[in-house]
């Protein structure tokens, strides 16, 4: 699906954002257009953040991410469900948006969890981004300081969904994929999606 669009260094500054997509899932699935929500988190400092700086992108990044996972009911879940619900689909979301979330989650963690091999090391996601480097000039020009800050963002997304207990963690937890995600997943004919979360029913 995203062996199209380029590789994405903008996760360092965008994150996981889980709190700030149930914010904007609300107004989302309402109905409200991209500059409606901006303005109604901007008036009503609903991100809680010190300084208005990295409202706008952020917002627009939140907006993106539910505009990518093209499901409404998806979507939704991420507005309303419990938390470790929401958070499996907020990683799902991320993964339709940014190509590198997706190779990441789908090539070294999917395969992992297809192999039963639960030990997760520096090494591992240090071969996976060396081996990026190797395959895409892009992400070859990448600074050691943007690759380091993707290293730490994406095993933070592990910790979010409770793939790891901590971020010094090195054993994955064989996790359950959430009822919605999967029936989510399959509406969207993203198979491939499904091992990242375990799945392979």
């Amino acid at each position: 699906m995203a062996s199209a669009i380029q590789y994405n260094g903008g996760l360092t500054a965008e994150q996981f954002l889980f709190y700030e997509m149930r914010i904007v899932a609300k107004m989302y699935v309402q109905g409200k257009a991209l500059d409606e929500i901006l303005e109604i988190v901007k008036r009503d400092n609903l991100f809680q953040y010190p300084t208005e700086r990295h409202v706008s992108r952020l917002t627009r990044a939140c907006h993106k991410r539910l505009v990518a996972l093209k499901n409404e009911d998806l979507a939704r879940e991420i507005a309303s469900s419990p938390v470790e619900v929401a958070k499996q689909i907020n990683l799902y979301a991320m993964m339709r948006y940014n190509r590198l979330v997706r190779d990441f989650m789908v090539k070294l963690i999917g395969e992992k969890y297809r192999l039963r091999d639960y030990s997760f090391t520096r090494k591992d996601i240090n071969v996976f981004f060396s081996h990026l480097m190797e395959q895409d000039s892009g992400v070859a020009k990448w600074s050691d300081q943007t690759i380091n800050k993707l290293k730490q963002v994406l095993t933070k997304c592990l910790t979010e969904t409770e793939m790891l207990d901590n971020v010094r963690d090195t054993t994955l937890k064989p996790i359950f994929i959430s009822v919605e995600l999967e029936k989510g997943i399959r509406a969207n004919e993203d198979l491939d999606a499904l091992a990242a979360f375990n799945c392979f029913r």
